[in-house]
């Protein structure tokens, strides 16, 4: 068999996607901010985008076996910049999250925390390989998720403590969950959330106020409510095709919150209508069956479990973004991939695909 030799094994389909969905979202950015003080968003965006396609190139070249070998050491680094961040992380808007490494640059660990979690995990049901999961096995996979998970949560930052979650779900899934289990978990699920929900004492009240003004924002319009409204009145005024580029009245006249970062989606189908977004889904759709296919064609396990972690952290922020901005889910704060603005936010998503191309250049090896 031919051996991975070069970047004609790219898989250049799903770097073209990325690649669309990226343009668009500097051409957003620009939009969402200007008539704002953050009118140069967009040039920082296409920064942050250069660096992380050079970092995809790069760890491609990196084979993946070593990055999960060394998984161990990159998660109990990934806990110390998660403490570092309680110690001497800066805060905004009420949360610290971000540690700042000077020169206007901001580090939020939460996020490579993610990419660290995708390899633990495959490692860790790499060694279950070919036997049955006990409940042993879960609760050791669920300690080594829920550990940095709580220490997301007290920074506060709900958002991307839930990203998370699935790298889970996903693990258990290939893992060879069963029924029974699947559903005992479920019912402790509820049992925990809805005494949790009772207790109101593991949220902030901020928090709590986003996870139900969803439901009818309507009730508190200028308050909990408001970020809802907005966005739900700024996608039903693209109508079809939209209002055009820099047109959205919405957008443009600040009504809309944070428009360059949550709610990027709102912007874009204000301006281009029911017919843009539909095709901004199908975009992701494209580049999540991609991924599917290359966790297919993957050597071993540990590369498809990788690849479908990567897959779905993706998918989990597509869905949860998309159903805030119509108003299916509450405000979590949690960025639509490639199209948010944000460093660490894009930064982690390619490194995620340069390891995704790195599984992909390898499929052959044996």
């Amino acid at each position: 068999m031919r051996r991975f030799s070069s970047f004609r094994d790219f898989d250049w389909m799903l770097v073209s996607l990325v690649s669309l969905v990226s343009i668009i979202s500097v051409l957003e950015i620009r939009s969402a901010t200007l008539h704002t003080r953050f009118h140069n968003f967009d040039h920082k965006q296409i920064g942050f985008l250069l660096v992380g396609l050079a970092l995809m190139f790069l760890i491609s070249r990196i084979d993946y076996h070593r990055l999960v070998e060394i998984a161990p050491w990159a998660y109990g680094i990934g806990l110390l910049s998660l403490v570092a961040v309680k110690l001497v992380g800066t805060t905004v808007l009420g949360g610290k999250r971000w540690i700042n490494l000077g020169g206007g640059v901001h580090f939020q660990p939460s996020e490579w925390v993610k990419l660290v979690l995708i390899l633990a995990i495959a490692r860790y049901f790499w060694g279950l390989a070919g036997r049955e999961l006990s409940w042993l096995d879960i609760g050791k996979a669920f300690a080594l998720v829920c550990v940095p998970m709580a220490m997301v949560l007290i920074q506060p930052d709900l958002g991307t403590a839930l990203t998370y979650f699935p790298i889970l779900v996903a693990g258990l899934f290939l893992g060879g969950i069963r029924v029974r289990q699947v559903l005992v978990l479920l019912l402790g699920f509820f049992i925990l959330i809805g005494g949790a929900w009772m207790s109101g004492k593991r949220l902030k009240p901020y928090q709590m106020a986003r996870l139900t003004s969803f439901i009818d924002p309507g009730s508190d319009p200028r308050g909990a409510g408001y970020q809802i409204l907005q966005s739900k009145i700024a996608v039903g005024a693209g109508g079809l095709w939209g209002k055009g580029t820099n047109q959205g009245t919405q957008t443009q006249g600040d009504f809309l919150p944070i428009p360059y970062t949550d709610f990027i989606f709102a912007v874009f189908c204000e301006e281009h209508g029911f017919v843009g977004g539909m095709g901004i889904l199908l975009l992701y759709f494209l580049i999540l069956m991609r991924l599917i296919e290359n966790a297919q064609q993957a050597s071993d396990v540990p590369g498809t479990f990788i690849v479908m972690g990567v897959a779905a952290v993706l998918l989990f922020q597509i869905v949860v973004n998309i159903g805030m901005v119509v108003g299916l889910m509450p405000v979590t704060g949690i960025p639509l991939p490639l199209m948010s603005y944000g460093g660490s936010s894009i930064l982690f998503t390619f490194l995620a695909l340069g390891i995704v191309m790195n599984i992909r250049m390898r499929r052959f090896v044996n």
